[in-house]
């Protein structure tokens, strides 16, 4: 008989120095201690500030469209024929995906602190867009540094950015990706840390950043889990969603933790095989390391160098993970698996067929993963999975990879 002495997951973490578990906590310069104390201390003020909260609120209603729907997919549920399929519908936000819930939080919060400056990174270009968004909303200036490479794949993003007022600075070092692009906003901090707020743009980085982006995103899995009770009359069996750095799964996930029959599966990009540098699966294959401020798992040659990653997706091309899903990994209370990026392009091909929606490639990772789930599972089951933005960014880079022109 098998036993574990693993602790228990709990929605109560982190702690005030930021452990989830071993994980967390601040690997960083002298220079950007003050700035995340200064945060910490914001944040925490603003959580229990009723007008905060109110003004936050009233945007992500008003400005973002929240709530949004949890939709019934029944046409891909009925071509699976197991489990009811079930989409968070996050592509319908203003601008296209998740990221703005965080951005928004964010923004407010710089001016709470009277910085005059944002910098932010971005990989599928997501969330530069979200942030972009965000401080023309605010009137306040933005950089936003980006891969030189995902400044390729991403060319509508970074025209939408630079419509909104946003310096895109193309990163070219490195394999210039969205790894790079973190690399060069934290140096640009480091050097304008008494101005500038660094919006990060994942559950990744020193605290508070981990646990202020779940708090911020955790809002996707309140509505999910509110109105899966209201329109399916329970909790679902299993809840789905992609991860990189990880911030649409942790919003998803953080407010099921504790209802223990509820499985909850991130989905990684498996790209093309499991041999180093195909693929961008930190939780499956990574080991225990220091990147971006923070202690996680992370993808690693025997040296301690951050190792090349790949997938077809711009915004799971990264070679590191939040701090909590590393604790949920190691507390077993979160499965990990990996989708390959062909299998994601059949998955993106067949909910548009069947739905008539378009997901991102990020998502289309966690809906290939349903559609196999779905078909183990009974017809009383449920399944909901994120759909974490819309796929209208990636049309350009699935064209030329499949041979087609637009």
């Amino acid at each position: 008989m098998t036993t574990t002495t693993a602790p228990k997951a709990t929605s109560h973490v982190p702690d005030l120095h930021g452990c989830f578990g071993e994980f967390g906590r601040r690997f960083v310069p002298e220079t950007l201690m003050h700035a995340l104390e200064e945060l910490t201390t914001e944040y925490e003020k603003a959580r229990q500030d009723p007008a905060f909260q109110k003004q936050l609120n009233e945007l992500l209603r008003t400005f973002v469209g929240r709530p949004n729907p949890l939709y019934f997919a029944e046409r891909l549920t009925q071509l699976c024929g197991g489990a009811r399929i079930y989409f968070k519908r996050e592509d319908l936000n203003h601008t296209g995906a998740h990221k703005i819930n965080n951005t928004i939080g964010q923004t407010l919060l710089t001016l709470r602190m009277g910085k005059k400056r944002v910098i932010a990174e971005t990989g599928a270009g997501q969330h530069g867009v979200a942030t972009a968004t965000a401080c023309a909303r605010f009137g306040l200036p933005c950089v936003v540094y980006m891969g030189e490479e995902d400044v390729r794949r991403q060319k509508l993003n970074v025209f939408i950015m630079r419509t909104m007022g946003a310096e895109v600075r193309p990163v070219t070092s490195g394999s210039r990706t969205l790894r790079d692009a973190i690399n060069e906003a934290m140096r640009d901090w480091m050097a304008s840390v008494e101005t500038t707020h660094y919006i990060i743009g994942s559950v990744v980085g020193p605290h508070p950043f981990p646990m202020m982006v779940r708090d911020f995103q955790s809002v996707i899995g309140r509505e999910a889990r509110a109105q899966c009770l209201q329109e399916v009359g329970r909790l679902p069996d299993e809840v789905v969603a992609c991860v990189g750095g990880g911030s649409n799964s942790a919003g998803m996930f953080h407010p099921f933790v504790d209802d223990e029959l509820v499985t909850l599966t991130g989905v990684e990009a498996g790209g093309r095989g499991g041999q180093p540098g195909e693929h961008a699966s930190t939780l499956t294959y990574g080991t225990k390391g220091v990147l971006h401020g923070s202690y996680s798992y992370v993808l690693q040659d025997p040296d301690g160098q951050t190792m090349d990653v790949h997938s077809i997706s711009a915004g799971l091309d990264y070679p590191g993970v939040g701090p909590e899903h590393s604790y949920w990994k190691d507390t077993g209370r979160v499965q990990y698996v990996n989708i390959l990026d062909h299998e994601a392009l059949d998955a993106m091909k067949t909910v548009a067929l069947n739905e008539g929606i378009l997901p991102a490639l990020e998502t289309s990772h966690a809906m290939a993963y349903a559609m196999k789930r779905a078909r183990e599972r009974s017809k009383e089951d449920v399944i909901v999975v994120c759909l974490s933005g819309r796929g209208d960014k990636d049309l350009n880079e699935v064209a030329r990879l499949t041979g087609q022109t637009i």
